[in-house]
């Protein structure tokens, strides 16, 4: 392989604003996995955001780019995986697994797809140093006829449909909308593009925490929601706490503590039981992605109810860390149910992928 930017290459990012910025070009924000791909005639790289290669991972897609894009060229993009008309990141990560034979078999089952959003080289040219706009003309030229599995992200630099798109996108499983200054390189690793995420509260037990790398402190509160069934699941943690804050939660949640959860009957007691997890969410279920990591924690009496800020929902949980706002003394455990959740207006995907841009 010898192109004018080579791998790996760490994308360029995105920090958080609360409101869509003016004057800018907008573009939709994917829930997936984040990829740098390089093609040198036969030669595909796939690279992810620590700049370690996915190639492997996707035969199907890598065989797809080769088909489709330029002969010689690298982009920046998004893997994901479509199911019901809308992203599904549970099945996109299965998909990263250590048996070829297992990974073979979901690219069958769970074939990926590739949205295309900036272009970092075109022959023998890199375009590190140009100009946003002039890059997007460039890819959408390149990508001009492109067919599916490989798309071009829909962009537009109209506010009005930027904001529109962030009402609708989210219920096709989109994660918000970034904007990008006009005049602004490509930069790697460099977070000088704005992200703007949906912002929900919701109130949840707190049925346990994890202490610290650092030590005997809070590093996150295992959070928690009743079902129709009266089962508390397991829907996400809270963190990022300050070291202060990490240390007086410990106090104020001293007196919850249990001595023994299955005695007492903790609703998660069963968590380091691997069939327990099969018929309920419970917190330290192991995974590809934690490896050996300690998945260990405290049980609490779920009695203290907790509001967090949270952007969207992954099927029952919340698909990021979710942050602490405030106690609710005012509100019972029992009260915290699924219910209360907002739903987003369902939205096809096709439709995001078909709508065009500027």
């Amino acid at each position: 392989m010898d192109l004018p930017v080579m791998p790996p290459v760490k994308p360029m990012l995105a920090k958080s604003v609360a409101k869509i910025p003016p004057g800018m070009s907008y573009e939709a924000k994917w829930d997936g996995f984040r990829a740098i791909v390089h093609r040198d005639g036969p030669e595909i790289v796939i690279g992810s955001r620590n700049g370690k290669p996915l190639t492997r991972y996707f035969p199907e897609l890598a065989a797809a780019l080769e088909e489709r894009l330029p002969e010689r060229c690298v982009m920046d993009g998004e893997i994901v995986v479509a199911h019901g008309g809308r992203l599904d990141f549970d099945r996109l990560s299965e998909r990263i697994h250590p048996a070829a034979s297992r990974v073979k078999l979901l690219a069958e089952q769970t074939p990926a797809s590739f949205i295309a959003f900036d272009l970092l080289a075109l022959g023998d040219t890199s375009l590190l140093d140009t100009p946003l706009a002039e890059r997007r003309a460039l890819l959408t030229e390149a990508l001009k006829g492109i067919t599916a599995p490989v798309h071009l992200a829909p962009a537009t630099t109209d506010i009005e449909v930027a904001r529109r798109w962030f009402e609708q996108y989210e219920g096709a499983g989109l994660d918000g909308v970034v904007a990008k200054p006009l005049d602004l390189p490509y930069r790697p690793d460099a977070r000088l593009m704005y992200k703007i995420k949906h912002e929900r509260t919701a109130d949840v037990v707190v049925a346990g925490y994890r202490h610290h790398k650092s030590g005997p402190v809070v590093g996150s509160l295992l959070l928690g929601l009743y079902d129709d069934g009266g089962a508390l699941q397991h829907v996400g943690v809270c963190a990022a706490f300050p070291m202060k804050r990490r240390a007086e939660l410990i106090e104020e949640l001293a007196p919850l503590l249990m001595a023994d959860p299955v005695a007492e009957r903790h609703p998660w007691a069963s968590w380091a039981e691997e069939a327990a997890h099969e018929g309920a969410r419970l917190p330290g279920a192991p995974s590809r992605w934690s490896g050996k990591k300690d998945l260990s924690w405290v049980a609490v009496r779920p009695e203290r109810v907790v509001e967090v800020a949270y952007d969207h929902m992954e099927g029952d949980r919340f698909r990021h860390t979710a942050q602490f706002r405030r106690w609710r003394p005012d509100r019972s455990p029992g009260s915290c149910t699924y219910a209360q959740l907002e739903e987003p207006v369902r939205y096809d995907l096709a439709e995001v992928l078909s709508s065009g841009g500027a």
